[in-house]
């Protein structure tokens, strides 16, 4: 359950999936389904991975092009004084 709360910082319409599925492990082992409680925290797992995969490559990608921004902005910028 806590990667599945993790990821939702980092890309939450994946680690919506993972919650709803972390949310049905206990269930499952109380009834003494553990078939089930594996399925569903393998499911779990899954979508966490994703998602924090997903989201730690969003904030690099957004991340790398800033600072490309801005290093275009600097070399790009007129230091010279003219005068007009």
């Amino acid at each position: 359950m806590t990667m599945s709360i993790v990821a939702v910082f980092l890309f939450w319409p994946l680690a919506i999936p993972a919650i709803i599925n972390a949310s049905k492990v206990n269930p499952a082992l109380q009834r003494g389904d553990y078939a089930g409680a594996q399925a569903a925290a393998a499911e779990s797992r899954k979508w966490s991975k994703w998602a924090l995969i997903v989201g730690i490559a969003w904030y690099v990608i957004t991340l790398v092009c800033c600072l490309l921004g801005g290093l275009a902005g600097i070399m790009g910028s007129d230091t010279s004084t003219s005068s007009y």
